[in-house]
Formats: structure tokens, sequence, C-alpha cells
């Protein structure tokens, strides 16, 4: 099998340096394996995206010495690859396909978020409380009725037992999707397809074989499993990284505009000396000097610590 991994930034706020370490292991990773390496934006959410956003991202990665060899064009945001388009707004179609081929694996569901959060107890998880399969069972006429006053959503029906899979940093896993968040949605009522369809299709489509993303999006692969199951895909090898915190051990944002890209990048900051940090932050072997292509080569990713780490207090 072809190896090829990649990062997928969201548009929605500046990266900061744990963003820049998700990116910088992803690549190592692949680039350690042989294999390639693709940028995707994930800007599905329009509401929340910033303007010029994903274009001083890509500069950011750039400028830190990550390339990729499909994905937007840094330098002029055109698509440089076969598998594009390479931004999800631009991805539609494929998404509505996607959700043809689950046939009935997919229902409509009228209830709002209110009326979910009224209805469910505990337990609650990362998509708000479980949803108890309302509209699961609708018959057609109750699904006609509906639709008179209300824009359905689309959900997956999730099958119960567990979801099982190896982490390659974090060892074996286990979620039960149904007990745990129940039927998930694919496309919101306003016609935005969530998350959890778009980057399966987006990796199935551009022959994504590993995926090393941020610890935080670890209970969310199993719904992902299923969804790779129901569509007669293979799946990927997962790694999650634990999440890098600030020096008073608080969650890095988007909004720590102190830890941001743009503002190290301002003040002239060195970029080799911030991918020397997060090198060291990855349980690697300092070796100063080395290049990324050197790096890629001796990159353990068995090394990289299984709990948050903090960044010094460094004067950039």
């Amino acid at each position: 099998m072809n190896v090829r991994g990649r990062f997928a930034p969201s548009p929605t706020g500046e990266l900061h340096l744990g963003n820049a370490r998700t990116a910088l292991l992803a690549w190592l990773w692949a680039k350690g394996s042989g294999g390639g390496f693709t940028l995707r934006v994930e800007d599905l959410d329009r509401l929340r995206e910033r303007p010029g956003i994903a274009e001083t991202q890509l500069a950011e990665l750039a400028w830190l010495g990550i390339d990729w060899d499909e994905g937007p064009d840094p330098r002029t945001g055109s698509d440089q690859g076969r598998r594009g388009p390479y931004r999800q707004s631009q991805r539609t179609a494929f998404y509505e396909e996607a959700l043809g081929a689950l046939g009935e694996s997919v229902y409509e569901c009228f209830c709002s978020r209110a009326e979910i959060a009224a209805a469910a107890s505990a337990p609650h998880g990362d998509e708000g409380p479980r949803y108890l399969g309302t509209c699961a069972n609708l018959s057609t006429a109750q699904r006609s009725e509906r639709r008179r006053t209300r824009i359905p959503a689309l959900r997956f029906r999730a099958p119960p037992g567990t979801v099982g899979f190896e982490d390659e940093i974090h060892g074996p896993q286990e979620f039960d999707v149904q007990a745990e968040t129940g039927d998930f949605v694919l496309r919101r009522a306003d016609g935005t397809h969530a998350y959890q369809l778009a980057v399966v299709v987006d990796d199935v489509a551009m022959g994504i074989s590993q995926v090393l993303r941020g610890a935080d999006l670890l209970s969310s692969t199993a719904r992902q499993i299923l969804l790779y199951r129901a569509l007669g895909r293979a799946t990927p090898r997962w790694a999650h990284a634990p999440l890098v915190v600030s020096a008073t051990g608080e969650r890095l944002a988007k909004r720590e505009r102190a830890l941001s890209l743009a503002a190290l990048r301002a003040m002239h900051a060195d970029p080799q000396r911030i991918v020397d940090e997060l090198w060291r932050l990855s349980g690697q072997i300092p070796a100063p000097g080395e290049t990324l292509a050197q790096r890629a080569r001796s990159f353990d990713l068995a090394r990289v610590p299984k709990i948050p780490l903090a960044l010094p207090d460094l004067q950039w």
C-alpha cells in the first residue's frame, strides 16, 4: 500500500505551536515511512471562517519548512495534485454521493438541539448529549408531516457494540458509539456536512493511509471507522498526539496570540529554533542543525509522549 499522511487545518483562527507540532509529527511520520504528504483546508464551517486565514496558515507551515506534494500551493493558493479540490468547501458533491452510498444507514432527524438536550440523560460526548434515536423509526407519513415545518438533518445509524482500533501512540482503544454518542449527524439541517463524514470521504479520495492528529480527536475515530466500514473502505492507521499545553498547564487555543505562528513570525523568531523545540517536545533525540529531511529518517513515533507536555516559557 502507498503511504500517505496529511495535515488538515481549519481556517477559523491562527495556528499555534500545538497545531505546528501536530503538522510536524504528521509530516515526519509520512516522510519517515517513505510516503507522500497532503495538505487539506477543512473550511466547512463557513460562519467561523476568517478571511485570509487559510492563506496565512499555508505560508506559516511553509515558513517552518513543512512542504506537501498535494494541496494548495502556499504561494498562489492553486491546487497542486490530481486528487483535489483540496478545500472542503469545494467538495460538496463528493459528500452528497457518499450519503447516497450509505443508503438505509442514513435517516432524517427533525429534532432541535434544545429538544435533544431536554430528552437526553448522561453521557455527554464531544457532540453534546447522546442522541436517543427519536427519529430513527419514523414512518414515511410522519417524516412527510414533519418536513412541512422543519428541514431535517441526516443521521447515521450507529450499530450497537464496541469499535476497537490500535492507536500508534496510545495503544488499543475501544469506544461504543451507540452507547456514548448515539446516531450521529452527517449533514446538518442548514445543509452543512459534518466533520465525521467529510473527513472520511476526503481521506479515502485522497489516498490517506495514516492519520496523525491531536488527542482531542481520539474519541471521534470510532465514528469514522463505522463510516469507513459502511462505505466498504479500508481504514487508515491512526496516531493521536497528546496536546501541547502552555507553561501554566492550560490548553493552547487559537486565540493564544503570544504562541501563534503569526506572532512568532512577526517578531522574526527563528523557525529552526521552533522546530527544534517541537522536536524535543515530541520525545526525539536532539541533534542540532539537522534538516527536516534528516530528522524524518530518524523519527521514532514510539518516542512521542502519551501525556500532554508543557511548552517552556521561552523568549523566542
